[in-house]
Order: C-alpha cells, then structure tokens, then sequence
C-alpha cells in the first residue's frame, strides 16, 4: 500500500468577521495583455486570404504572412501560426506556438488594427531565447506599421 499525503493550501487572511473571501469577476478587471479569440486567426479562410493576398516578411526564426484590411476596422491585428511536421513533434512545434503567442501578446497594442499576421515558424525558433523571438516579432511589427496601404 501507498501512503497518502495530502497538501494543504495556505488560507487567505482575513479579518474573522468577514465572510468568505469573494471572487473577482473577469468584468471587475481590464485585461490589456489579453489574446482574445477576436485577436486571432481561425479559420480556413482567413489564412488563405492572408497566404494569398498579403506580403511575405522572412526572417531567420519565421516567414510571416502579412495583410492589411481596409474596409472593416477592427480593436486590434490578428495572429495566426501555422507550423508544419518538418519543424518537430508535437510537444516541439506546441512550444513554438505557445512562445511566439506570448511575444505577439506581450506587443499586440504596437501593431496598427489593419494587419492580419500569419506566422510560419522554422526550426531554430524552438531554441532561440525568448528575447530574440520578442525581438523578431518587434521587427515584424514596425515592417507591418512603416507600409502604406
């Protein structure tokens, strides 16, 4: 048989005439850092369009794909990753995704609302350091924000 060990959470402080502690809602807060479904690119469509339409900005951790909308103006620019098998296992091109996310989050305010990105990962993205994944996106962003459309 095996021993059973259970953990204890450390409890809130409070006064002990207060009742128990009260939740936040998700409406008490702005969230600026957010990546909002809205701020992404899902469906078939939509990349296509980007593929077929937009400009291709390589570098040496991603191609990206960039689009610019006129006609409907949104609170802010998309992001869409797409990845082939070549890069990696799943975990490999998971951590990919999940990095170049959280920079493009972290950055999403600077990019002007028109811009519609689509990232195609490469390999050394998986063992760059998270400062020049930042940086690249940055980069990216400022060649999206300088073109005229």
């Amino acid at each position: 048989m095996t021993k059973e060990t259970s953990v204890t959470r450390p409890r809130l402080a409070r006064a002990p005439d207060q009742g128990p502690p009260e939740a936040a809602s998700a409406a008490d807060h702005t969230f600026p850092l957010a990546f909002p479904k809205d701020a992404r690119i899902l469906r078939r469509a939509e990349f296509r369009a980007v593929y077929d339409n937009g400009i291709r900005l390589p570098n040496h951790l991603f191609a990206a794909f960039c689009l610019a909308h006129t006609a409907t103006p949104r609170a802010a620019g998309r992001l869409g990753i797409t990845i082939p098998r070549a890069v990696g296992k799943a975990v490999e091109r998971n951590r990919i995704k999940r990095r170049l996310r959280e920079a493009f989050r972290l950055h999403r305010a600077e990019l002007d609302p028109r811009w519609d990105i689509v990232l195609n990962p490469r390999r050394p993205a998986l063992t760059a350091a998270f400062a020049d994944v930042e940086r690249a996106i940055l980069k990216l962003i400022e060649r999206c924000n300088a073109r005229v459309y």
